[in-house]
């Protein structure tokens, strides 16, 4: 244990753990083993979103064992606790995936909650899968604690006839065997072997995304995201985080200090350079929004728009998140960044050091197979990129990474949807033509509720062969396995009288993903007349419960669907209490 004097007077847990009126509360503390010593230093929040959901989820019990033997080593007393998990790829494709989005607020609130109940004085958390991460991260950025994030590990990709397999290729069998193109058997083989181990999805997902995000935007040690999740290695950076928890409660640095403008800035050029997933564009806005600075996804497209795209991962690359662990993982690729001037090398990280001098230490350079070098990228803009026009004033994200820019561009008749299910049913019905451009809306954040992912579906379409001869908008979500002319976030949504909620059948909708355009053919007098004769927000059957509340609380997909004012109103801050 490292000899370090703590001043408990200005933490928070001196509220629980000093002066005789707090003797009630240190007997607690004494039923549970916590020695005289123990209850006197600072305590640190292990807060994980273990369950047995699913496999991203699994092997966060035993890594937080190793998180909390580095705080005692730094000398403080780590308490565990554990929050949700709804896990996207068991909620995809059905009413479950409405419960999705509105995880990742209810885990910053518990988490939230529970450190503000037990007055812990930091926090290291650890998440695996795609709402838990920034979920715990708007967490950390809210309470202003010192804070290290770690994340749970990627899985191992399968292996199938020679090639490596994710569950993204499951999702696409089932639109094949829809088809008639994959049979029962083939699909069981596919299914049995395409998730061989524990660890989030392996493909540069909405979980390895925001992972590459932590390391990105400071919370996380450099390299720590990288290493698949039964690799043994983990654990020492688990105890690395523990450790790094005390410094920062050493020298006072807290979650704010690291999530700045720049932060979030080099963050989302990260997730342009690696093709990463649009959610990235919903969570950067709601992180920022805990720290009360106005970064929306317009700033995130804007900085994606002028990235160039050069690490080859799935879904629209040929790589997965152990190749890019493999190839010297995020901190070659923010040293590529850093070549080309697009990486602020001033702030500070959870290790306590600034960007540049974390960069300074790496020695490895892009292989020109996994990381190309940025001066010779894939294509010269980032794997993501925003549109805006008269059909969605408030934007829209499309993920473009692997797409020609032949590809890039399309336009045709509206097919209308009035939910995620009907367009799954005419899809696997084949009742589309090529050239459509399939409008799901009512699927929005207020209007779902819950914002849906929608995987089934798009990959059924790929499955089709049809995923590059139509395109798709809707002002829910697509997951981050999605390719093709996928367009998400079109906002405002249908709820709230959005222009997509006025389209018809028939009205021609152009896509440009290269000059950034979502239109449609219609006036903005005839939108109006639409307006005008708009019959409201389609019922939706959640009348009561969690999803209920959420629907009335939470905002446009814009600023990142979020459901409370954030920093800008704060009167209170929790570490200074």
């Amino acid at each position: 244990m490292k000899n370090r004097q703590f001043d408990k007077s200005k933490l928070p847990s001196r509220h629980v753990t000093e002066g005789p009126a707090r003797a009630p509360h240190r007997s607690y503390f004494y039923a549970m083993g916590i020695s005289e010593e123990e209850i006197h230093q600072p305590w640190v929040g292990v807060a994980t979103c273990w369950n047995e959901a699913a496999p991203c989820n699994i092997a966060l019990n035993r890594q937080a064992q190793a998180v909390k033997q580095g705080v005692k080593v730094g000398g403080g007393t780590p308490r565990e606790f554990t929050t949700i998990t709804v896990t996207d790829g068991i909620a995809m494709g059905h009413e479950g995936m409405r419960s999705s989005l509105a995880s990742r607020d209810a885990i910053a609130d518990t988490v939230e909650l529970t450190m503000r109940g037990h007055c812990y004085d930091a926090i290291v958390g650890l998440a695996g899968c795609d709402k838990s991460l920034p979920g715990m991260m708007m967490a950390m950025v809210r309470l202003n604690v010192p804070s290290v994030f770690i994340y749970g590990g990627s899985i191992l990709p399968g292996r199938l006839n020679g090639q490596d397999v994710t569950v993204q290729d499951v999702f696409e069998a089932v639109g094949k065997h829809q088809a008639g193109n994959y049979s029962d058997a083939e699909l069981a083989v596919l299914e049995r072997v395409a998730c061989p181990s524990a660890g989030a999805c392996g493909g540069q997902f909405t979980a390895n995304t925001m992972a590459c995000v932590s390391e990105a935007i400071g919370l996380a040690l450099l390299n720590s995201s990288g290493a698949p999740a039964p690799y043994e290695s983990r654990d020492e950076y688990g105890m690395a985080s523990g450790e790094a928890v005390m410094t920062l409660i050493e020298k006072n640095i807290r979650a704010r200090d690291v999530v700045t403008r720049k932060a979030l800035e080099n963050a989302a050029r990260v997730v342009a350079c690696t093709g990463g997933s649009t959610n990235a564009g919903l969570h950067l806005p709601a992180i920022a929004h805990e720290a009360g600075i106005d970064f929306d996804l317009f700033d995130v497209t804007d900085i994606f728009h002028d990235t160039p795209y050069f690490v080859d991962l799935k879904p629209g690359g040929a790589y997965v998140a152990k190749d890019l662990y493999e190839a010297g993982g995020v901190p070659v690729v923010m040293k590529e960044l850093r070549k080309i001037g697009l990486i602020h090398e001033d702030c500070i990280t959870a290790g306590g050091r600034t960007m540049g001098e974390e960069l300074d230490l790496i020695t490895r350079e892009a292989d020109g197979r996994v990381i190309y070098p940025a001066a010779t990228p894939i294509t010269p803009t980032g794997g993501v990129v925003g549109l805006k026009g008269n059909l969605a004033p408030d934007g829209a994200i499309v993920k473009v990474a692997g797409m020609k820019p032949e590809e890039q561009v399309f336009s045709g008749p509206a097919r209308v949807f009035e939910c995620e299910e009907d367009a799954f049913e005419a899809v696997k019905a084949r009742a589309y033509r090529e050239g459509e451009v399939l409008v799901i809306r009512n699927e929005g954040p207020a209007g779902g509720p819950g914002m849906r992912e929608m995987l089934a579906t798009t990959a059924a379409l790929s499955g089709q062969g049809m995923g590059k001869k139509v395109a798709l908008i809707t002002d829910g979500r697509f997951s981050g396995a999605t390719r093709g002319f996928c367009v998400g976030h079109v906002g405002p949504e249908a709820a709230h009288g959005g222009p997509i909620a006025l389209l018809r059948d028939g009205d021609r909708i152009t896509l440009n993903a290269i000059t950034g355009e979502l239109s449609v053919a219609l006036t903005d007098e005839e939108l109006a007349v639409r307006k005008a004769e708009w019959k409201g927000p389609r019922p939706t059957q959640y009348a009561s419960g969690a999803l209920w509340k959420y629907a009335r609380l939470v905002g446009g997909a814009r600023k990142g669907a979020v459901t409370h004012p954030g920093a800008g109103a704060e009167l209170h801050v929790y570490m200074d209490q």
